[in-house]
């Protein structure tokens, strides 16, 4: 994501030898713990700014095992760092020594106690695990930072983690009850009220010994997150070392479990959205607007919703008041009508230039846009990549406007740009920041020391959320006095004298432009696919993935797809983002020896190139796309895997035997021959060969003659015309009752769509580019797609894919080009056919979610009277991924994570709707069901019958 230079200084640290020593011992006790390239490389960085390669990793199944990689780790002095989700955006979850991965099987919610208002926890608990099971009881577990739905309550306590709804729920420490603690000299111990086992005593006479400095310096106000908060420690507030430990970055202790409290569920909320001049006249605002006890007040600057009009449509942002700036305010009621009051007189004190009160799914895709502030503030709105290096600093909210007044100013004093938003409320501003550290070595350290000063001077805090991790720690003496730096140097000697638990980070810091994740040297260039937004450089697009971790969280309850591996392994090494690191690492030259590693090939064999990530991902990472072109590059002239020949050339295949389909399917009938079929194809045994039509569309189109009407050009796919004939009639049957005249274009073509999933890219631009010319032939006429993923190369691959002598004639297409549901959407006569008894689920293609969208089949589904819902998520066949050897058990468990249960749920006799031809192969051979396409399910309306 960045310029691919940088300093000497910040490349590379050394993995530390002894992991290796206790690698081996945890294995001999049972441990799963992996040392392999690809691995580490996964776990190099999180989602900040440094990359630092651990000797080891470990995956720990219970706390026992938790206890010995800690005791493994003292004996030999290895360094530890605890992970959770890897979101933490400081530099905190990273370190030489071994890493111990606590979200992969530690997550259980063991209990609530309804009465009690409070959950017991493992430590890898998501967030909205802990929500979900509180749910029932009317709680919710309050802290919610954006990385909710994938962070982990360990690694929320051990960055003292707030989001939106901290000024009312408080942050994660103010939750803490007790925590399940072993300490680095193995002892295990209770941290709660004047609890710390052996450290009770030592504690309260460290701070009584000095209790002016830490009633003057400490909890001076909410968002004060950075450093040790020994507040906690104070005799008036009851000794609680469980709350102390929150913020502490996993530096002195390491979680076992937690006890939390939890907050009523709001009976109803309200959105006020406020908008401003700008963003210091929208923080100015603020301090009127805390009398009225909202849940949450956050800033959003007018600049990241131009960002996600750009990537999503501008039908993804819902309408907004006149304003450059915006405070998102929500309140709560007893009742609706109650929350939309409060809401109203709130506004009057509000002094907003325009104003509107919104709820349900308006309200929720705004606060979407809010959630995804990390990732969409990954490119500045000039398109330079942007990093988290000031990421959460946080004043006094009296105090907001002018802070943000002159950190507009710093910034423009060092020629910097930043989209700035945060939680206003509480005073916390996020700023991403385009650092042109290959231009300006020395610009990183000089902004961040200058905003530390600025910062301070406002009574501020250097971080009021994430932590200091590598990114701060540095600074905390500029916050600080001496006297409570020593005071933190105590406590750490106190509790971990060797200094291994997450060293570098809060004492004896490491520099805070140490080790910094750019690309070093040596270009990644992308050969074929056009990547004008990352310099057509494949090592620069991978460094998109800033580490947010979105690809970790189950998104399909709300029509999300991305990642259907990560889904259904849940291990860090099928989500996008490890794959982003494994690519990352090829292109700097550094753990990964280039494209041609083994390591690449393995991380990218489980991606099902379903470009959920292009649009789900928030930093716009297209994994697709570059598993395209990865395998492109790795292969262009060398032998390939058989399947990219079998499955690859599918429509040349199908060509030859649209001569003599009846006896190509009773020769594939024959079980000995589709056998070694599948075997030579490498093809897995138990997928059942499709069988392809008697009679293809194209020849059955020839046959009749043109209907009277306007002209309109139907795409004809190869799955269509070869393998579902009856699609294609069923679209003309209801185009042609549409008033129009449909046309096909005189030869069959092909989109390329097998080549480019299988990367064989050149023979991918061969069909494309006749493909292109035989459609722009045909004038100016709406060009219709069927099969989502054909009509999606039309739409978007096409332009990055296309020669550039070719561009503007792809771009033309790609204009033309609908889906069935536009087209119908957009004819002002056209009267949908009465589906009011169609009730049933869908299941969008992967495609079709991420490069048209499925709002027009909706619309038209609703118009028509048939009650629709769409299933999230991928169907997990996913053209050839599927059906390839070593992919059907994941095929079939991410069909296991949304479309199964979807389909459970909605009963026998519900419909299926699914337009992609994979979709429908995967409901019959896995469910058993048949699904239809839109256009099979209108033509049967039209006909008077259901199906």
């Amino acid at each position: 994501m960045t310029d691919p230079a940088v300093s000497a200084m910040s490349w590379p640290r050394e993995p530390d030898p002894d992991a290796g020593a206790v690698a081996q011992e945890l294995r001999r006790a049972g441990v799963p713990v992996e040392t392999g390239t690809r691995r580490r490389a996964e776990y190099s960085s999180d989602a900040g700014n440094y990359r630092v390669v651990a000797g080891a990793i470990a995956f720990p199944r219970h706390v026992d095992e938790v206890q010995l990689a800690v005791a493994a780790c003292h004996r030999t002095g290895t360094p530890l760092v605890v992970r959770g989700a890897g979101t933490s955006i400081a530099g905190n979850a990273i370190g030489s020594g071994l890493v111990l991965d606590l979200s992969r099987h530690l997550h259980r919610v063991r209990s609530i106690d309804p009465d009690a208002a409070t959950a017991v926890v493992d430590p890898g608990a998501v967030l909205d695990t802990i929500s979900a099971a509180a749910r029932p009881y009317g709680l919710t577990f309050g802290p919610d930072p954006s990385t909710h739905s994938r962070a982990t309550i360990g690694g929320s306590i051990g960055n003292n983690a707030c989001g939106a709804h901290a000024m009312s729920a408080g942050r994660t420490g103010d939750q803490v009850v007790d925590l399940d603690v072993v300490g680095i000299d193995g002892e295990r111990f209770t941290a709660g009220a004047g609890l710390a086992g052996p450290f009770t005593e030592p504690l309260r006479a460290l701070v009584g010994g000095d209790l002016a400095t830490v009633r003057t310096e400490f909890g001076r106000f909410r968002r004060q997150v950075s450093g040790y908060a020994l507040e906690h420690l104070l005799p008036e507030n009851g000794l609680h070392v469980g709350r102390f430990l929150a913020g502490t970055e996993g530096t002195l202790a390491v979680i076992l479990g937690a006890t939390v409290s939890l907050v009523p569920v709001p009976a109803a909320t309200a959105l006020v959205v406020l908008g401003y001049p700008d963003m210091p006249a929208a923080a100015d605002a603020v301090p009127a607007l805390l009398p009225f006890a909202p849940r949450a007040i956050e800033g959003i600057d007018a600049r990241m919703v131009d960002v996600v009009r750009r990537r999503r449509g501008r039908a993804a942002v819902p309408v907004l008041p006149r304003g450059a700036g915006w405070l998102f305010v929500e309140v709560q009621g007893e009742s609706a009508a109650a929350a939309v009051a409060a809401a109203t007189s709130l506004v009057r004190a509000a002094r907003a230039v325009d104003h509107v009160v919104v709820s349900g799914p308006a309200a929720a895709a705004l606060w979407r846009i809010r959630e995804d502030g990390a990732g969409l503030g990954g490119r500045t709105p000039g398109g330079a990549p942007a990093w988290p290096g000031w990421e959460d600093a946080a004043v006094p909210p009296g105090r907001l406007g002018d802070y943000l007044r002159a950190f507009e100013s710093l910034l423009a004093d060092h020629r910097l740009d930043a989209l700035v938003y945060g939680h206003f409320g509480d005073g916390c501003v996020h700023a991403r920041i385009d650092f042109p550290f290959g231009a300006r070595p020395g610009i990183f350290r000089e902004f961040v020391e200058a905003a530390a000063d600025v910062v301070v001077s406002f009574g501020g805090s250097l971080s009021g959320e994430h932590g200091d991790g590598r990114a701060r720690s540095e600074l905390l003496p500029r916050m600080y006095s001496t006297r409570a730096i020593e005071l933190f140097g105590a406590v750490k000697h106190l509790f971990d004298p060797q200094s291994l638990l997450n060293p570098g980070v809060l004492v004896d810091p490491a520099p805070l432009d140490a080790d910094l994740r750019v690309p070093r040297a040596g270009p990644l260039p992308a050969r074929m696919f056009a990547l004008p937004a990352d310099r057509n450089d494949l090592g620069i697009a991978a460094h998109r993935c800033v580490g947010v971790g979105k690809c970790r969280a189950d998104t399909t309850a709300t029509g999300g797809v991305m990642c259907p591996s990560y889904l259904a392994t849940r291990d860090e090494k099928d989500s996008t983002r490890a794959r982003a690191r494994v690519l990352q690492e090829a292109a700097n030259g550094g753990l990964v020896a280039g494209l041609a590693a083994p390591e690449v090939l393995e991380s990218l064999d489980l991606c099902l190139s379903c470009k959920g990530c292009s649009v789900d991902c928030p930093a716009g990472v297209d994994m697709a796309t570059y598993k395209a072109e990865v395998l492109h590059q790795r292969y262009r002239g060398r032998l390939r895997p058989a399947s990219h020949y079998a499955l690859g050339w599918l429509p040349r295949t199908a060509r030859i035997v649209a001569r003599f389909p009846r006896l190509t399917n009773g020769l594939l009938g024959f079980r000995p021959l589709a056998r070694a079929i599948k075997a030579a194809g490498g093809i897995d045994q138990r997928r059942p060969l499709p069988r392809f039509a008697d009679r293809t569309f194209r020849s059955w189109f020839a046959a009749r003659p043109l209907a009277p009407g306007d002209p309109v050009l139907l795409f004809v796919d190869t799955f269509t015309d070869h393998f579902a004939p009856e699609v294609g009639q069923a679209a003309v049957a209801v185009l042609e009752d549409a008033g129009v005249s449909v046309r096909v274009t005189d030869k069959p073509v092909c989109c390329g769509l097998t080549w480019i999933s299988t990367g064989q890219l050149d023979g991918a631009r061969r069909q494309l580019g006749r493909a292109l010319q035989a459609l722009d032939a045909t004038g100016d006429i709406p060009i219709i797609g069927l099969e989502p993923s054909c009509t999606a190369v039309l739409r978007a691959d096409a332009v990055e894919l296309m020669a550039p002598a070719d561009v503007a004639r792809a771009e033309r297409i790609a204009a033309r080009t609908r889906t069935l549901a536009e087209f119908l959407g957009s004819l002002p006569s056209w009267t949908p056919p009465d589906l009011s008894g169609v009730v049933g689920v869908a299941q969008t293609h992967c495609h079709h979610h991420a490069v048209m969208g499925w709002d027009a089949d909706r619309e038209l589904l609703d118009r028509a009277g048939a009650q629709v819902r769409s299933v999230g998520g991928c169907c997990g066949l996913a053209g050839n991924f599927g059906v390839e050897r070593g992919h059907y058990e994941v095929s079939v468990a991410v069909a296991q994570t949304a479309l199964l249960p979807a389909l459970q749920a909605a009963g026998d006799d519900a419909a299926v709707l699914a337009d992609g031809f994979s979709c429908r192969l995967q409901l019959d051979q896995v469910a058993g069901r048949r699904g239809r396409h839109l256009a099979e399910v209108l033509a049967h309306g039209h006909d008077g019958r259901h199906f």
